[in-house]
């Protein structure tokens, strides 16, 4: 019989215990445990953009390099006739200005592998070709040695040690070909078609691709990749285009955007033998710039959709690492209506709810592995706002057995809930946000009368409730996403059917920010308003889907495992909570949410 060894030509690894989670995919023997065991990630089945913060600056024909969350951009057009040199670094999240390059240009390029190691080079100095290269640092930019052919509008792929520039114009389209060793340029064999603004991918200077572009009469789909010394010819892109933005290796290459004619968001996929279409970016554009070296977490920023822009976009592609829920113990009651506080998975308050037959007053404190009953509510109640932490929360409004809206607010202290100063209104389904039992938000609703759906907003101070600015539009059983009453989202819920709207709350007014993806309600929410989670919730039926907020739009992430509505919800994106909730009956089921996906299997008979 064939062993494992015979089958794939390798041994099984012998490791004492796990992997670590960037191990993936793999058979292993923990000689600890005395186990075979299988590393495997749950990962995206299909890849997507999703906007992020703008640029300080918007311009078009900048250069970039970095990753998704260590990027760089430098240079450019802001406005015509003008240049600039201005740097900005994005950590991920939002665009920083620093330094600025020593020279301002424009269609010039640039590459790194992180946003603190970049190279510039060449590029327009209106007028003239630049032959100027410079390095940074992570914090400035120093000349170093010029390229021997200065042109504006070539490619560059490689790191800023190992670096190959290609195409341009000269002032005529250039197919002309230097290697950067991190020192000195060297001069080797030409593009098989001269072209400007093709993209340049590639991980050092031995091995990159050169897509599309544009000749001396039009766009071109025309790809080459290079093997150290000469450039061979290699299948086209789908879509022909000018001044796409791009990012990866010689093997694994995503274009974006471009001039096609007219402006694309056309996005293809490179695997080393072909190129597949794959979902467009959000704004059509030409003159952008990518992320160097990936082509599953990548950015682009910058460019022109008829007008300059500074918007930027993520990239996440299909065999991301997108994280994952995993069962965990049971609460003591089944239900389902309930409110829910709590900052950390570890540590989660769930209380109030409806059991199938009644409303319920029952409080349960969840301590990262078990749930324990604790001093129940006042009052059994259902369809209740909530929020704070395990030890320090509020739970207001709902409804009772014996009434359809109610005012009452009660407050938690760690051990027992002590009545506190009811809500201005009679509402049940309210969202809300709140650091602790002193300060909250509770907004939205539905109140009695006609219209049902209540679009005001009150703010809590450890003694009274005030109310604040309204919703924009009137909803209930929505998601509340935020940690401090003055930070907020209210996202999704239902109007006269489910919605996906989402408002932001900056401490006076509400704003319409971007949509989920789904819409629904009886939808909890946890996290912040940089960094938030939506869970859940109803269609027209029980839903599994989980969103992920970046503090600017939502993306689809793992589903639950258990679909479900009008659950509770404690955490992080990182590391959150679900729990109870109905299911088409009521369900005491809890589950932990991981942003990495990595787990072991034993491998059993």
């Amino acid at each position: 019989m064939a062993d494992y060894k015979d089958i794939v030509g390798t041994a099984v690894r012998n490791n004492a215990g796990n992997l670590s989670d960037d191990q993936k995919n793999q058979i292993f023997y923990d000689s600890t445990n005395v186990d075979f065991k299988y590393r495997i990630a749950a990962v995206t089945s299909a890849g997507s953009w999703r906007t992020g913060n703008s640029m300080n600056t918007a311009r078009e024909q900048l250069a970039g390099a970095g990753t998704q969350t260590s990027s760089l951009v430098f240079g450019g057009e802001p406005g015509s006739p003008v240049i600039t040199a201005d740097t900005e670094s994005y950590d991920g999240t939002s665009w920083t200005e620093v330094n600025n390059l020593n020279t301002a240009r424009r269609l010039l390029e640039g590459t790194g592998a992180v946003g603190t190691q970049a190279l510039a080079v060449s590029g327009w100095l209106q007028p003239g070709n630049a032959p100027q290269v410079e390095s940074w640092n992570g914090s400035n930019w120093t000349e170093t040695t010029d390229v021997n052919t200065a042109r504006y509008a070539g490619s560059l792929a490689g790191t800023y040690t190992s670096a190959l520039f290609f195409g341009g114009t000269d002032p005529n389209f250039s197919a002309a070909t230097e290697s950067w060793n991190g020192s000195a340029w060297t001069e080797l064999n030409d593009l098989n078609t001269a072209r400007q603004n093709a993209v340049g991918t590639g991980a050092d200077n031995t091995s990159c691709l050169a897509s599309s572009g544009n000749d001396a009469t039009n766009q071109v789909a025309v790809v080459e990749t290079w093997n150290g010394s000469s450039w061979t010819e290699t299948t086209d892109v789908n879509t022909a285009r000018n001044a796409a933005g791009g990012s990866g290796t010689s093997t694994a290459t995503l274009i974006f955007g471009g001039d096609k004619p007219g402006v694309a968001n056309e996005t293809e996929l490179w695997n080393g033998s072909s190129w597949a279409e794959q979902n467009n970016l959000s704004t059509a554009r030409y003159y952008l710039v990518g992320s160097s070296l990936n082509s599953t977490l990548a950015l682009a920023s910058g460019g022109n959709t008829g007008s300059r822009t500074g918007s930027t976009e993520e990239w996440t592609g299909a065999g991301a690492d997108i994280g994952a829920w995993t069962t965990s113990t049971d609460m003591n009651t089944a239900r389902s209506q309930m409110a829910s506080a709590g900052t950390a998975q570890n540590a989660a308050l769930g209380y109030g709810g409806y059991n199938g037959t009644a409303a319920v007053a029952n409080t349960e404190s969840w301590n990262g592995s078990a749930w324990t009953e604790v001093n129940d509510l006042n009052a059994a109640k259902r369809l209740l706002g909530g929020s704070g932490t395990y030890t320090s929360a509020l739970a207001y409004g709902g409804r009772t057995a014996s009434t359809t809206r109610i005012s009452d607010n009660e407050s938690w202290n760690g051990s027992s809930w002590t009545e506190v100063g009811n809500l201005n209104r009679n509402v049940k389904e309210c969202m809300g946000v709140g650091a602790d039992n002193t300060a909250a938000l509770a907004f939205g609703g539905s109140k009695s009368g006609s219209p049902e759906n209540d679009s005001r907003c009150e703010s809590w101070n450890g003694s009274a409730w005030t109310e604040v600015g309204d919703l924009n539009a009137a909803k209930r059983d929505g998601a509340g996403v935020g940690t401090v009453y003055t930070s907020a989202l209210a996202a999704g819920g239902y109007v006269t059917t489910v919605v996906a709207t989402n408002e932001q709350w900056n401490g006076s007014s509400w704003t319409e920010v971007n949509n989920l993806n789904t819409a629904r309600y009886q939808v909890p929410g946890t996290g912040s308003t940089s960094a938030g989670l939506v869970i859940g919730g109803y269609t027209t039926t029980a839903v599994g889907i989980t969103e992920d907020w970046n503090g600017n739009n939502f993306t689809e992430v793992a589903d639950l495992n258990t679909s479900r509505y009008g659950s509770g919800a404690a955490g992080t994106t990182t590391a959150a909570l679900a729990f109870g909730g109905s299911t088409g009956s009521p369900t005491a089921a809890t589950e932990e949410w991981n942003s990495t996906s990595v787990t072991t299997k034993v491998l059993t008979d």
